[in-house]
């Protein structure tokens, strides 16, 4: 690097150069004149030099710093508060030290809806604990505040409110709402969950510790009473087996990743080869199963034992629930291609589901009939792994009943 080049380049003041040249020039005429001994006046030209520099080069850094601030060159010098907090995803409230309203940003006012400027904020959210925590917030406490508020009108929605002061002496205080929502909704599932699997899992347990106990005790010697427990603690195993089988299949579909399968399946064949693979089941619960539709090739796309597990779990409730119509009609329907995608109807003609059921049937262990589905040997779990399915091949399931009229299942396929 050319150490003469801050001081010599093109960007230099000139004013520093010749006053630089100046002075060496001076310094020279007084040695050559015998004024000055000739070691003072290198010394001098030295300190002259690096005063130079230094001043120059002072010059250019401050000159650079100007230039790359980001501050100049992005305008943030100019933004404004409004700006900052409208930009914000989480809702956000401005309030004075009187609990009154400064500002709220659009988070704000699309979840709580408008905020006029002046209103005390406690007269916005009463309930108790938010009541306290403006109080604290409000007082002399140091440190942020933090609180939980909820809103229930027009849907449940949880909130992690956070509140400290806007600066020193400034009299504002700022609260954040972060939305737990989504948080609560996946806890409270999973207790949900792991409550119904216990009990699920309890029940034929106990049963099956209670013949054990027979067995080794009054029953010992009866030979009939052993049968006819062995056979009742036979079906409790394979109904532990079928619901651990099948929370199993859960906990693998939420394991995948949410990218949509991609290969090509024919919607009808794979419907077909489910009918005979599920015909023995209906003709033993007297129930005739009828293929409508399309009979030619339906593309979708998709994953083939996924899509083989669904259509299983449809028709097998039909045959199983819908047994009193003696009939279930599967109809593949090709769709437009353009608008509507293809679909798979299955519909049974037994007894129907009652209106309030239907939004509930995909939750996981939730039944119509607890005793209708224990005794079809039913895990409450086989339509939330249809939904489960459906929903990572980006597909939806709609559900049609009416008492006495039957139940439809129908599998909409996004068009290709």
């Amino acid at each position: 690097m050319n150490v003469f080049a801050p001081l010599l380049g093109s960007d230099r003041p000139s004013a520093v150069r010749w006053l630089l040249v100046g002075t060496l020039g001076f310094l020279a005429l007084l040695t050559l004149l015998e004024v000055l001994p000739w070691q003072v006046a290198l010394a001098v030209a030295a300190l002259a030099f690096a005063a130079a520099i230094v001043f120059s080069t002072g010059r250019f850094a401050t000159k650079a710093r100007k230039d790359t601030d980001p501050v100049s060159t992005n305008g943030f010098a100019g933004l404004s508060v409004d700006h900052l907090a409208e930009a914000l995803a989480d809702p956000l409230i401005i309030i004075d030290a009187n609990g009154a309203i400064v500002l709220a940003n659009a988070a704000a006012r699309a979840a709580f809806g408008d905020f006029r400027p002046g209103t005390l904020l406690q007269l916005r959210f009463r309930t108790p604990e938010f009541q306290a925590f403006v109080a604290r917030l409000l007082s002399d406490e140091a440190g942020p505040q933090m609180t939980e508020y909820a809103e229930r009108v027009p849907i449940e929605r949880w909130y992690r409110v956070v509140g400290r002061p806007a600066g020193d002496g400034s009299g504002l205080s700022v609260l954040v709402f972060k939305d737990q929502s989504e948080v609560r909704r996946i806890d409270r599932m999973r207790s949900d969950f792991i409550a119904n699997a216990s009990h699920e899992l309890r029940t034929p347990l106990a049963s099956i510790a209670g013949f054990i106990e027979t067995l080794r005790g009054p029953a010992r010697g009866d030979a009939k009473a052993r049968e006819h427990f062995l056979q009742i603690m036979h079906e409790q195993t394979g109904r532990m087996a079928r619901l651990i089988d099948d929370l199993l299949s859960l906990s693998r579909l939420e394991m995948k990743t949410y990218a949509n399968p991609s290969d090509s399946i024919d919607l009808t064949n794979l419907v077909r080869g489910v009918i005979d693979a599920l015909r023995h089941l209906a003709e033993e619960v007297g129930v005739e199963i009828v293929r409508e539709g399309a009979d030619g090739p339906v593309p979708v796309l998709g994953q083939r034992d996924e899509l083989i597990q669904v259509f299983e779990n449809l028709l097998e409730n039909a045959c199983k629930y819908g047994q009193t119509g003696g009939r279930v009609v599967v109809t593949v329907d090709a769709g437009d291609g353009v608008a509507d995608g293809p679909s798979v109807t299955v519909r049974d003609f037994g007894p129907g589901i009652s209106e309030e059921h239907i939004p509930r049937l995909t939750e996981r262990f939730y039944r119509v009939d607890v005793e209708t589905s224990r005794a079809q040997k039913g895990t409450g779990l086989g339509l939330a792994i249809v939904k489960h399915i459906l929903t990572r091949h980006n597909a939806r399931l709609t559900i049609r009943s009416e008492l006495n009229e039957g139940a439809s299942f129908t599998v909409h396929f996004a068009p290709r």
